[in-house]
């Protein structure tokens, strides 16, 4: 049963359309307006290895000679469109394309860097807390006590933090040497 809804829902979604470059580029203006309140697009850009009669290549040499089109897809999960950029009218697209991409960029939302710059705080507070030593003081037994076996407490757990911060940079620095070898 579940099959047959999958089968509906494929054969009700618009199919793929395959259009020239000054085509796509408008059809895309349209998408990013349409999506700019709320929505998404997806882009997707791969080399295209089909020939024009649509039978994939399969062959095991390699043709340097040989030009493949770069295939451009478009998306907001409704509509779907793409198109063939040829190497002679790449610059040309490459220019027309960035120049709609950057337009369609103001309608992106801003990062919240209130709270980026909160976390940043807090770490360098845990930071400092965790480079000061505890200081052990009050009576062993009498009025105090509790508060001195917090302090004791909280310097044992910062001991094992600091060691556990000191094989945290150790294992970093490990994987940064393997990754420059």
């Amino acid at each position: 049963m579940a099959r047959d809804k999958g089968k509906q829902k494929a054969s009700s979604r618009e199919p793929m359309q395959l259009l020239d470059n000054e085509n796509f580029l408008t059809k895309l203006a349209e998408l990013f307006e349409s999506t700019k309140e709320s929505g998404t697009v997806w882009l997707t850009q791969k080399r295209s290895t089909y020939d024009v009669d649509g039978d994939a290549q399969m062959q095991q040499d390699i043709n340097e000679d040989q030009e493949y089109p770069c295939l451009l897809r478009a998306t907001d999960g409704k509509t779907h469109i793409s198109t063939q950029i040829f190497s002679k009218d790449l610059l040309k697209f490459h220019a027309a394309y960035g120049t709609l991409l950057k337009s369609s960029m103001s309608h992106l939302r801003k990062r919240d860097k209130k709270r980026e710059k909160q976390k940043a705080e807090r770490i360098a507070l845990r930071k400092k807390k965790l480079e000061q030593d505890i200081i052990i003081d009050g009576p062993k037994r009498g009025n105090g006590r509790k508060k001195r076996q917090r302090k004791i407490k909280a310097a044992i757990k910062q001991q094992e933090a600091r060691k556990a911060a000191v094989k945290r940079d150790e294992e970093r620095a490990k994987t940064e040497t393997i990754e420059c070898i």
